[in-house]
């Protein structure tokens, strides 16, 4: 069971050259247009030579019965443990093993030193860290590449092992603007990015790169990679919720530090709560506060603004608001309601999501979306674009209106912080 990432890494990691086990099918959920496709033979081995056929994961209980199957392997993240185990129960009852992976069962080991950085939601500034790490690393004189996440939504063949180093990269590889919000950033940053579908390959070409490699996350999914030092970011803004989803809470247990991100703008009281949540169940971890501090390219004060933000953060990870509303509040703009002049699977995102008030999320899975995500954008009325999302939507749809967005780094509230976690990895590696 998956969503186009981390169910592709077992399989591979765990099943691919097994002759004793059979995989019969892979299911799909949280990711549009993903399911209906094979996972093809040039990447499922010798022993699957038709490919393994990926099925919507609303056919699950009809795949157990046609195929007798024995064992489930639950393979994604960012979902409450109350649904996990919905789903376990479904299996069990249809007399099927519910299997989770153990994290280190799953882990490639590297030739190169390995941070990680993770997190117990969506959205809690894992980019943010990642370009900060990186730009430690850079200031020391070691060479950092980074190995993204997962995000195979197309032809998977060609996503067998990817590099991005450039903005032409991501357009041959006719990336989503999802893929493109976790490769843009780190480009514009000076950093190289390799990402694809079997992680073995991928990172034998990042190694030959880099000296330095970082394991930036998906989700709140656990590293691909064995990390030397494994990093994991909290929200305030969601406080509570590193105690409540799978495999975030796996990833606060194995933290050596825990950052919680976004200590600027959240309240006092939350902070103190997550502070509270992860010396309960990882007394050791380091914990440090950093803000993420919000910049706005232009003014807007005054102004009605549509605003648009990070896709998946806004969708399975939960939040009600990001970077982009907390830019119009702080620098006196005005949100508008896009509801009305929603169009397509944009409309029908934004039903499937009622809390999402007066805000736009960039969805982008497809040619289609993205063509609905420009209209919506051209039929809604307001004085300016704000864009507050990783990727400069103004390079990828028209938008007519007067467009400014909105940038967020992660910086130290404290000292040493989190520079001084990275900076002590770095000299021990001499």
């Amino acid at each position: 069971m998956g969503a186009a990432g981390r169910d592709f890494h077992n399989f591979n990691m765990l099943y691919r050259s097994d002759p004793a086990c059979e995989v019969v099918a892979f299911t799909a959920a949280q990711i549009p247009f993903i399911g209906d496709r094979t996972y093809p033979p040039e990447l499922s081995g010798p022993l699957y030579p038709r490919g393994v056929p990926i099925h919507p994961e609303e056919e699950l209980a009809a795949l157990i019965k046609k195929h007798k199957v024995d064992g489930v392997v639950f393979s994604y993240s960012d979902v409450s443990h109350e649904y996990v185990m919905h789903r376990a129960s479904l299996c069990m009852a249809l007399g099927a093993d519910f299997i989770l992976p153990g994290a280190e069962k799953t882990m490639l080991e590297s030739r190169r030193p390995v941070i990680s950085v993770c997190a117990v939601r969506t959205g809690c500034g894992k980019s943010g860290i990642t370009r900060f790490a990186a730009k430690a690393l850079k200031d020391a004189g070691r060479t950092p590449v980074v190995i993204r996440h997962p995000m195979p939504y197309g032809d998977l063949r060609a996503q067998k092992a990817q590099r991005f180093a450039a903005p032409e990269d991501m357009r041959a590889a006719s990336c989503t603007i999802e893929e493109m919000e976790e490769y843009e950033h780190l480009i514009e940053a000076g950093v190289t990015v390799y990402a694809g579908v079997d992680y073995r390959a991928v990172l034998e070409e990042a190694e030959k790169e880099g000296g330095v490699i970082i394991w930036d996350g998906g989700n709140n999914d656990l590293p691909f990679i064995r990390p030397g030092l494994e990093l994991v970011a909290a929200d305030p803004h969601r406080a509570g919720h590193e105690l409540k989803y799978y495999p975030g809470e796996a990833n606060i247990r194995r933290a050596r530090c825990v950052i919680i991100n976004k200590a600027d703008t959240a309240p006092a009281g939350a902070v103190e709560e997550v502070r509270r949540n992860v010396r309960s169940v990882n007394p050791g971890a380091e914990i440090v506060l950093t803000a993420s501090k919000i910049t706005v390219e232009g003014p807007i004060e005054g102004k009605d603004v549509l605003v648009i933000e990070d896709g998946p953060t806004l969708t399975h990870g939960g939040m009600e608001y990001g970077a982009g509303t907390i830019a119009a509040r702080a620098f006196g703009a005005r949100p508008v309601d896009v509801r009305p002049y929603a169009v397509g699977s944009i409309r029908e995102t934004l039903d499937r999501f009622p809390r999402l008030e007066r805000l736009l999320p960039a969805m982008g899975y497809s040619k289609e979306q993205v063509r609905e995500l420009e209209e919506t954008v051209e039929r809604t009325p307001c004085d300016c674009v704000l864009i507050a999302t990783p990727v400069n939507l103004a390079n990828v749809i028209r938008i007519r209106k007067k467009a400014v967005r909105v940038r967020y780094d992660v910086a130290d509230m404290e000292s040493p912080g989190l520079k001084g976690v990275v900076d002590r990895f770095i000299e021990g590696l001499g």
